[in-house]
């Protein structure tokens, strides 16, 4: 059977599950769920992600995102990637972790609600999986978006969208009255979670109108090809990463071919190569040959020597000259 085609564009919005394998578990305490959340961090500032709302169980997740540009798999290769690997070594295992294939469900970002549903579906999970006891707040489950909405804007992840959920729950603003009237509407809608019919997320790919729907497969059928995707995620990580190396190397007051003839160690190098693999999802491969700094595993050496936060590498990089 062939796989299900990934449909990817820019600004399109899904609901992301993926479940750990043989429906093992994917988060043994708070430390590993604590170490998911700050490498999709990583994958949202690579990619340009913008996270609506996530819940993380025992065994599973799921994420409502939206995609500026046309990344999700390119962006979700690298996030299970990264927290396997992460999971692995933390846990002293190896092989897999996730279950397969993740499942991605096209959400319609229309405004007429097809975001509200999926993002209450989502921060509603402890709910259905009864790790609420009847009278515990809905607040109180840490590990789900929801929390986070309650809290004033300087107190969030910088990933973390809420304006676009609020908006169609009819909340004005991201005030501390619109995030009562928010948690106001949740406790409403948790009290009808009982009769809530979830099929269509659960089973479809696509959630949405009969309009939207069909303009999804006639696009299908418009762009469909046997390397259409794959050149296409290629082409959007290379532009932007060129972009990057560029802007550099014009506050370095550099020509293009001192990349060359600079030697491979280079402070400034350094730092952006750094850059690149914060911002991007380019290889370190492709960064040691796009900046002629020799190996990969040479430039990995370089990194791992001289870590670096982001914006202090940015600031230290328009000053290396």
């Amino acid at each position: 059977m062939s796989r299900k085609l990934r449909i990817e564009y820019s600004g399109a919005m899904y609901h992301v599950m993926s479940r750990g394998d043989q429906r093992e578990d994917i988060f043994r305490d708070d430390q590993d769920r604590q170490k998911f959340l700050s490498t999709l961090g990583e994958a949202c500032a690579k990619t340009e992600w913008q996270v609506h709302a996530f819940c993380l169980m025992r065994n599973h997740f799921h994420l409502v995102l939206e995609t500026p540009q046309p990344n999700l798999v390119f962006g979700m290769k690298w996030l299970l990637g990264v927290y396997t690997k992460r999971f692995n070594i933390r846990h002293k295992l190896c092989g897999h972790l996730f279950a397969g294939r993740y499942k991605a469900l096209v959400v319609e970002g229309s405004g007429n609600g097809y975001l509200r549903t999926v993002c209450d579906y989502v921060h509603l999970n402890p709910v259905r999986a009864k790790l609420l006891p009847p009278e515990g707040a809905l607040e109180s489950y840490p590990w789900s978006s929801y929390p986070q909405y309650l809290k004033p804007a300087g107190r969030r992840p910088g990933w973390l969208r809420v304006d676009r959920l609020m908006g169609e729950k009819g909340i004005p603003g991201d005030t501390e009255a619109g995030r009562e009237q928010f948690a106001s509407l949740m406790e409403r809608r948790r009290g009808e979670e009982s009769g809530a019919d979830y099929e269509q997320i659960r089973r479809d790919w696509v959630l949405g109108s009969a309009a939207f729907r069909q303009e999804l497969l006639a696009a299908v059928v418009e762009r469909v090809g046997p390397s259409h995707y794959g050149a296409q995620r290629q082409e959007t990580g290379l532009q932007k990463a060129e972009r990057i190396v560029r802007e550099e190397v014009e506050r370095l007051g550099w020509r293009e071919e001192e990349l060359w003839v600079r030697r491979k160690g280079h402070r400034a190098k350094v730092l952006l190569a750094r850059r690149l693999r914060q911002e991007t999802t380019m290889s370190l491969k492709w960064i040691a040959e796009r900046l002629h700094m020799g190996s990969w595993t040479y430039v990995s050496n370089l990194l791992n020597e001289q870590p670096q936060t982001h914006p202090q590498a940015q600031e230290e990089l328009r000053l290396c000259q």
